[in-house]
């Protein structure tokens, strides 16, 4: 174990993680004949599940700060209802209505942010009660029926394409067809931005002393998300090119993982999780730090509601529902910690894909919902004891 948390630096759990999502996704990849991993159902695969990687990314703030955020799927239920009233009822403008969806989310995670901050109600007790109140105003606002459809500029952003301003070139691997010239170069983009960072982030931590993983490692990780990337790249070029969700989910990355690593407002999070009361003493506003991390929240359940919406095409009393437990999985699933101040954004992602491809994988094989909620239940509960028992250990070392 030493040998390997020597290897790996100590961050066994994000390298344990992205080896079992390349497993599942092998394992499917065969149990399915070769069905997952088709261009048509690696688009699908990114348009159904982007808004819970949505919510998992606003959601890791949270449980940074050891809580979790039981209304998210009643958030972004009452703001796709907002959107549906205004838009198809009311003949709003798509766009402006868009960003007000998006801000009246953040106008219920600020609610619930200041009882929980400033009246210090515990955050299960006021986003159980937020889950209850957001959902029974979704039903009252729809009165029960489902509104439909959307014009298709309110669709784009959760199922349209980015266009090819190169025009396309020939497909020469397969003989036939024409490839997305724009997707093969932000997938090679991608794997060099990828090394360089991960050279850069190596160097900064040799630099201050921090634990490092080892250059072997380094060149594993990278190989492994190269290989993946350059691989999705393609077959969403032999498709349709580019989803728009996926620009935008790319987007939402780079910004969180940015601002949690390297901004003063992410080590406040961070270190509020690690120990609240030390973190209060050592000058940060507590109460402001737990406050924006419901707000943030809020913002990203809103975006989700809209894209949610967009998909379906449609908004019903029931959307979201359970949406929060998919988002909290994937956080857990990714390597954040039950007890705060253990996370990464790309963990989170790594487990709402692992989520993601669960689901998909299970479906194309016919296995019933109930099986599939035993078997995610489970993957679950198998890595919260992990990360449980690893802290054990640790402190008996």
């Amino acid at each position: 174990m030493n040998k390997m948390k020597k290897l790996f630096g100590g961050d066994l759990r994000q390298y344990a993680m992205l080896i079992a999502l390349a497993f599942i996704v092998l394992l499917f990849q065969i149990t399915t004949k070769g069905i997952l991993l088709k261009p048509l159902n690696i688009n699908n695969l990114i348009q159904q599940n982007s808004y819970v990687l949505i919510l998992a990314i606003g959601m890791l703030p949270v449980i940074l700060t050891g809580n979790v955020d039981l209304s998210v799927g009643s958030i972004l239920g009452l703001t796709g209802a907002v959107a549906a009233e205004l838009i198809i009822h009311k003949g709003a403008p798509v766009l402006p209505t868009m960003v007000l969806a998006v801000l009246l989310g953040g106008v219920m995670g600020a609610f619930q942010g200041f009882w929980i901050a400033y009246v210090n109600i515990p955050p299960f007790i006021v986003t159980l009660g937020g889950q209850l109140m957001f959902r029974g105003l979704t039903m009252a606002l729809l009165k029960g029926l489902t509104l439909a459809p959307f014009p298709d500029s309110f669709k784009t952003i959760s199922a349209g394409w980015i266009p090819d301003p190169f025009g396309g070139m020939p497909n020469f691997i397969k003989g036939d067809g024409t490839l997305h010239v724009l997707t093969l170069i932000v997938g090679a983009a991608a794997c060099v931005l990828f090394v360089y960072s991960s050279l850069r982030a190596r160097r900064k931590a040799q630099k201050y002393g921090q634990t490092s993983e080892s250059f072997v490692a380094m060149i594993l990780r990278c190989t492994i998300v190269c290989v993946a990337v350059i691989f999705v790249t393609y077959q969403l070029a032999v498709y349709r090119g580019i989803p728009c969700v996926l620009a935008l989910l790319a987007i939402l990355v780079i910004i969180y993982t940015f601002v949690t690593e390297n901004t003063v407002l992410g080590r406040n999070v961070y270190a509020f999780g690690g120990n609240a009361k030390a973190a209060r003493l050592a000058g940060i506003n507590t109460r402001r730090t737990f406050f924006l991390t419901y707000v943030n929240m809020g913002l990203l359940a809103g975006l989700a509601g809209v894209i949610f919406s967009g998909r379906i095409n449609s908004a019903a009393p029931a959307s979201g529902d359970g949406f929060e437990l998919d988002a909290i999985g994937s956080c857990y699933i990714g390597g954040a910690s039950a007890s705060g101040g253990i996370g990464k954004i790309s963990g989170a992602i790594i487990g709402g894909l692992i989520m993601g491809v669960l689901n998909n994988g299970m479906s194309i094989m016919g296995i019933g919902i109930d099986i599939q909620m035993v078997i995610k239940g489970l993957v679950l509960i198998v890595a919260v004891a992990f990360d449980v028992m690893s802290k054990t250990k640790a402190a008996k070392a």
